[in-house]
């Protein structure tokens, strides 16, 4: 195997991604490293990609970007003894510490220390990468590479949606970017009586159609509170789901939800958004803030769902190889894709 490998690399603090020749990792003793099959482009990396005030203040220079993945082991370190040479896999993006009071305690997900690959660690868009062996999450043979290459953001759509009691419940799910239109899938396969879901692009609410059994509601051209009706619900939605990071969407969820309502929230409104903590505390809702996936409890959850006929398929709108890099972040820009796959197999 050569030692240099095709990369994709935040080479200068400005706007663009290059593609460049890098050095393969060496593995530690407790690493595995893997070849990297498909890979997929997440928002993240769209703020990587446009070098915004997150990305300068977040992302050394240079830095290999991606973390949504799924390959192939090659090679192990010399403590890892509960995988194989040849497994496939996807994995955890999150690094985690070992000494905080929430490590210790196995609340992995919530270790104040942990770091990202592709944003804090080299990352995954790259021919070849190192993992730490604990971070591995097999792949059975039912999963696809490129459902494998898009687990991590299916994983915020499942935590998200199994943060709360979703059988027989009326879920209201705002923003239809792809997290969003996944964790309707997610809620639909739980049990949830009414999906809806909103946004204000069209092509979007079109492609949420395509992969769950749901009700798209443009509310630049509906009202939710006549939607409530239509859909012979009494009162309003018992689960909120608030994937938009829009301030005015999370203002028609509070108004939307029942008396004791319950949102997940996993969008981000900019800056200091503005709240009316009267309407929350009088309507007794309840919001639980959700970061990244339990680590590891979310991975176990959507690969059993997806063996018992979870589908989200259709989320996946385009491939390109990954020479066409350029193409697949224009496709994901154009806010009329769902998630984009890069192909790396031809470049091995």
């Amino acid at each position: 195997m050569s030692n240099q490998m095709k990369s994709l690399v935040k080479a200068k603090p400005e706007q663009g991604l290059w593609m460049q020749q890098s050095p393969v990792p060496e593995i530690g003793p407790d690493d595995v490293l893997i070849r990297i099959n498909k890979t997929g482009i997440c928002g993240t990396d769209i703020h990587i990609w446009n070098w915004d005030d997150w990305a300068q203040k977040t992302v050394p220079v240079p830095m290999i970007t991606g973390h949504e993945f799924a390959g192939e082991i090659v090679e192990l370190g010399a403590n890892v003894t509960e995988l194989t040479v040849g497994q496939r896999c996807s994995g955890e993006g999150h690094l985690i510490g070992k000494n905080s009071r929430q490590s210790r305690a196995g609340h992995f997900h919530l270790d104040p220390d942990t770091r990202g690959i592709g944003v804090n660690e080299q990352g995954a868009f790259a021919q070849y990468l190192r993992l730490p062996a604990f971070n591995v999450v097999p792949l059975p043979d039912e999963i696809s590479d490129d459902i494998g290459a898009i687990l991590d953001p299916l994983g915020n759509a499942v935590h998200t949606a199994l943060s709360f009691d979703l059988i027989g419940e009326d879920v209201l799910i705002t923003g239809a970017g792809p997290i969003g239109i996944m964790a309707a899938a997610v809620a639909r396969h739980a049990g949830a009586r009414n999906v809806v879901i909103t946004d204000i692009n069209p092509a979007r609410l079109a492609l949420a159609e395509q992969v769950t059994d749901l009700v798209p509601v443009n509310v630049a051209n509906e009202e939710l509170a006549d939607v409530i009706p239509r859909l012979k619900m009494k009162q309003g939605f018992d689960v909120g789901m608030e994937m938009s990071g829009n301030q005015v969407a999370l203002d028609q969820m509070i108004e939307a939800m029942v008396m004791g309502g319950r949102i997940a929230m996993l969008g981000i409104p900019p800056g200091k958004s503005p709240v009316d903590w009267s309407r929350i505390v009088f309507k007794a809702i309840t919001i639980k803030g959700v970061y990244g996936r339990e680590i590891f409890e979310t991975w176990y959850k959507m690969i059993a769902m997806l063996q018992n006929g979870l589908d989200v398929s259709n989320v996946i709108t385009h491939h390109f190889d990954v020479d066409d890099f350029e193409q697949g972040f224009a496709a994901m820009k154009s806010g009329a894709s769902g998630k984009v796959v890069l192909d790396w197999t031809k470049s091995i």
